[in-house]
C-alpha cells in the first residue's frame, strides 16, 4: 500500500491525471444525482467514510475533462480516480496518527525558496508567483495546499526511512556482487547446429507446411506511356501532358484500363502468375503494390507507368525453384536451432546438464573460447541481460547467453574471484547510497505490510456503477 502511495507522483496514474487536465470543468448539478449526500458512501477506510459527494468534489478539483472520463469508463478511469482519493485520505489519516505536521512558517519558507519564484537577485518575486497561478489557472490556497501535502508526504517518508546508514558488510556485498571477476568458457552454438538438410527433409517440410508456404502470384496488365507511343513524337510537350491529364480523368471516372488503352492507342502487356524475384524496378513496384485493385498511373521521370492488377493467386512455388528451396532450407534450419536451444535450456533449468553433456556438444575444442568478465557492466563478451543472469549464478553453473550481435552461446562459469571494497575506493559513496536505498526499500515494504493490517479499505461498487451510468 505504502509503495503505491509513495510512488504515486511518479506513477502512470499521476501522468494520466496531469495529461487529462485539458480544461477546467465543474459538474454542475451532478451532486443532485446522489440524494443521500454524505450517507451515500462510495468507499470506507476503517470507520471513515468517503461519500459520493466527496468523490464528485475530488473529480471537480482535479478538473478532469468529462469527455475523457466518458471515453475511458471501460478502462476503469473512475476506479483509478477513486484510488487517488483513497490514497490521499489514507495518508491524511497517517499524518494525523503519527503527528506529522508542517507549520505555516515552514510552508512559507518553502514557497519563498522555490527557484521558480525567484527573481534575478534570488529574492522571492510575488509577481512571478501570481503569474504562475494565473498561467496554471489555480488559486493560491489550492496551490499552497498541494505544497503542504507534498511536504507532509516527504516528512512521512523521512520519518519512516530517515537516518539510515548501512553497515560496511552490506556495502561490501553489493560491491562484490557487481565487481567480481568471472572466468567463463563459452561456445558459439552456430557450430552445434545441424546445417545438413536433405531433399527428404525438404519434401517432408513442404508436405507438412504447404499451406503456409504458398506465395502470392499476380496477373496484371501494364504499359510504359511515352511521348513516342502517345503523341507519336519523342518530346515531353504540352500535348503529351494534356493526354496524361485526360488519362487521369478517365481513371477517376472509372473507365477500364482496356478502354483507356484503346482510346489512346496504347499497347498493353500482360503477365500471369508473376512473382517478383530479380527483375527490373518496374515489376518490383507493381508486385509490392499487389493489394491495389485500381488503375495506377505513376510518373517515372522519363516515362509514365500505367498498370492494373487483375488477380492474386496464392500458389505453392515449384519445388525445384532455387529461391523457394533456399527459403524452405532456412525455415528447417531455424526450427533445428530452436529445438536445440529449447532442449539445452530445459536441461539447464532442470539441472540435468553436466560436464559430459558440455564436452559431447563441443565437437571441436578449437571453437571453445575462454574469457574474463571484470564486472556486471563489462559487456565486451555478452549483452546486458546475459551479464545480469551470469552474475546471479555460482561457480560451475551452465547458462545460455547472447552478445550484442544476438549470437547464442552455451557457457560455463569456471572461476569467480573478488576483492573487498576498500575505504579508499573512489566509488565507496556510490555503494553506500545503493545499500541505503535497498535498506529503505525493505523498511518501506515492512511499513507497507503494516498499513495493510492497520487500514481496511472497502469499496461500494454499486455507487461507482451509478456514477458510470451518469457519464454514459
Amino acid at each position: 500500500m505504502l509503495g503505491k502511495l509513495r510512488g504515486f507522483t511518479n506513477s502512470k496514474l499521476a501522468g494520466v491525471l496531469v495529461a487529462i487536465i485539458i480544461v477546467p470543468f465543474v459538474f454542475w448539478g451532478m451532486g443532485s444525482v446522489f440524494s443521500g449526500g454524505n450517507t451515500n458512501n462510495i468507499a470506507k477506510i476503517n470507520n471513515n467514510s468517503i461519500s459520493t459527494k466527496d468523490f464528485i468534489d475530488h473529480i471537480n478539483r482535479s478538473r478532469i475533462n468529462p469527455d475523457y472520463i466518458k471515453e475511458n469508463l471501460d478502462n476503469n478511469i473512475l476506479e483509478r480516480i477513486l484510488s487517488d482519493l483513497i490514497s490521499k485520505d489514507l495518508m491524511s489519516m497517517e499524518y494525523k496518527d503519527l503527528n506529522v505536521k508542517v507549520s505555516d512558517r515552514s510552508l512559507k519558507l518553502n514557497l519563498q525558496n522555490d527557484i521558480n519564484f525567484l527573481d534575478e537577485e534570488k529574492n522571492f518575486s510575488r509577481l512571478k508567483y501570481e503569474k504562475f497561478l494565473l498561467e496554471n489557472n489555480i488559486i493560491a490556497a489550492e496551490f499552497e495546499n498541494r505544497l503542504k501535502n507534498s511536504e507532509l508526504r516527504k516528512r512521512l517518508f523521512d520519518y519512516i526511512g530517515g537516518g539510515i546508514k548501512s553497515p560496511y558488510y552490506l556495502q561490501n556485498k553489493i560491491y562484490i556482487n557487481e565487481n567480481k571477476k568471472i572466468n567463463i568458457q563459452y561456445y558459439d552454438l552456430e557450430y552445434a547446429y545441424d546445417k545438413n538438410i536433405s531433399d527428404i527433409e525438404i519434401n517432408n517440410y513442404i508436405i507438412e507446411n504447404g499451406e503456409n508456404l504458398k506465395e502470392a502470384y499476380i496477373d496484371f496488365s501494364y504499359a510504359k506511356v511515352e511521348p513516342s507511343n502517345l503523341i507519336e513524337i519523342n518530346e515531353f510537350n504540352e500535348d503529351f501532358y494534356k493526354k496524361i491529364d485526360e488519362i487521369e480523368n478517365d481513371i477517376l471516372n472509372e473507365v477500364s484500363l482496356e478502354d483507356i488503352a484503346r482510346k489512346n492507342e496504347i499497347k498493353l502487356q500482360k503477365r500471369n502468375n508473376f512473382k517478383f524475384v530479380n527483375e527490373d524496378d518496374v515489376f518490383k513496384e507493381i508486385y509490392e503494390n499487389k493489394d491495389k485493385k485500381e488503375i495506377v498511373l505513376k510518373d517515372k521521370d522519363n516515362y509514365f507507368l500505367i498498370y492494373q492488377i487483375t488477380k492474386i493467386n496464392n500458389l505453392l512455388p515449384n519445388k525445384n525453384d532455387s529461391s523457394f528451396k533456399d527459403k524452405v532450407k532456412n525455415r528447417i534450419l531455424l526450427k533445428k536451432k530452436f529445438d536445440l536451444n529449447k532442449n539445452l535450456f530445459e536441461k539447464i533449468q532442470n539441472k540435468n546438464f553436466n560436464d559430459s553433456d558440455f564436452d559431447n556438444l563441443v565437437k571441436n575444442k578449437d571453437n571453445l573460447n575462454t574469457g574474463i568478465i571484470n564486472s556486471i557492466n563489462d559487456d565486451k563478451l555478452f549483452d546486458e541481460t546475459s551479464l545480469k543472469l551470469i552474475y546471479e549464478l555460482p561457480k560451475n553453473s551452465f547458462v545460455m547467453v547472447s552478445n550484442k550481435a544476438n549470437n547464442i552461446f552455451l557457457a560455463k562459469i569456471n572461476q569467480i574471484t573478488y576483492e573487498n571494497l576498500k575505504s579508499t575506493n573512489e566509488n565507496i559513496q556510490e555503494y553506500l547510497v545503493k545499500t541505503n536505498i535497498n535498506l529503505i526499500d525493505d523498511i518501506y515494504s515492512s511499513y507497507d505490510a503494516s498499513l495493510n493490517t492497520k487500514y481496511e479499505v472497502k469499496i461500494f461498487n454499486n455507487n461507482i456503477d451509478r456514477i458510470k451510468d451518469y457519464f454514459k
